[in-house]
């Protein structure tokens, strides 16, 4: 499972008061500000405990659970990306940050191409980790898996054990599936004339059997500016990478190949 490795000692930690929400974030090291958004189920230390050490060195690294994740309770509204991206806004805008770097696995990802084509003005760069624009662009296999994915599968596994450690009401955890596979299983679509608006170079990475369609990947990357013929004209702002062997859930697992790609990205 994804590595809980304990990160560095801790700059700022606490609750902001976003949108109806008290959103826990931390903060670990200085320098350019660098949002962490998690997957679904997960928390940001779940998700990104591994990597936050070296990140630090050189990033203010603000890690968050997002609503009904880990340390942050669930809240009346229903899950969605546009009210996921505002809550990721109001909490940059809380903690004086003019913009920031984004980093998002998954739903993290997407969330963070919502913010991206939302509040162009809070992302400088955005780097997007096995996650997709469109539910169409899963593969049939994957949304098959996601039509019939249960509470009852996800109740024995780490993702409840991380919940249990520090969720504000543990009884609460069979409401949260039910309402975030629900989520999981509704279509959407960011847009594809969105894509093209927004202004952050994007740095795309997946795993070469994580469950995504190349073709939509490829439009995705298009649609961002990339494709060209680098010869002949000026390399494009974002870049697209695949990792071998690689799953959806293992790529996360890779944090020394991630970093590889993603340190000189944003630097």
């Amino acid at each position: 499972m994804i590595s809980t490795a304990q990160a560095p000692k801790l700059a700022n930690t606490g609750y902001a008061p976003v949108n109806g929400l008290k959103m826990y974030y931390e903060i670990h090291g200085e320098g350019t500000p660098l949002l962490l958004l998690h997957g679904s189920f997960m928390t940001g230390q779940m998700t990104f405990g591994s990597m936050i050490p070296e990140l630090a060195k050189h990033h203010k690294v603000i890690v968050v659970d997002l609503q009904g994740h880990g340390r942050t309770a669930d809240g009346a509204r229903d899950f969605s990306f546009p009210h996921f991206a505002e809550d990721a806004a109001a909490l940059l805008q809380y903690l004086h940050i003019q913009q920031a770097d984004v980093m998002g696995y998954s739903l993290g990802a997407t969330i963070g191409l919502q913010l991206a084509i939302s509040h162009p003005e809070l992302v400088r760069k955005l780097v997007f980790i096995s996650a997709v624009y469109n539910s169409t662009g899963w593969i049939p296999s994957t949304q098959a898996a996601f039509a019939a994915l249960t509470p009852e599968m996800l109740t024995n596994s780490p993702l409840k054990e991380a919940y249990d450690a520090v969720a504000p009401d543990k009884s609460h955890w069979n409401t949260f599936l039910q309402r975030m596979i629900a989520f999981a299983q509704k279509p959407f679509d960011l847009g594809k004339e969105n894509l093209k608006k927004v202004k952050a170079p994007v740095l795309i990475i997946k795993g070469d059997n994580d469950g995504i369609d190349y073709t939509h990947m490829a439009e995705m990357y298009t649609a961002l500016g990339g494709g060209v013929f680098g010869d002949m004209v000026p390399m494009p702002a974002s870049q697209l990478a695949v990792l071998p062997g690689a799953s959806h859930t293992g790529i996360i697992m890779m944090p020394e190949k991630l970093l590889m790609l993603i340190t000189p990205f944003l630097q």
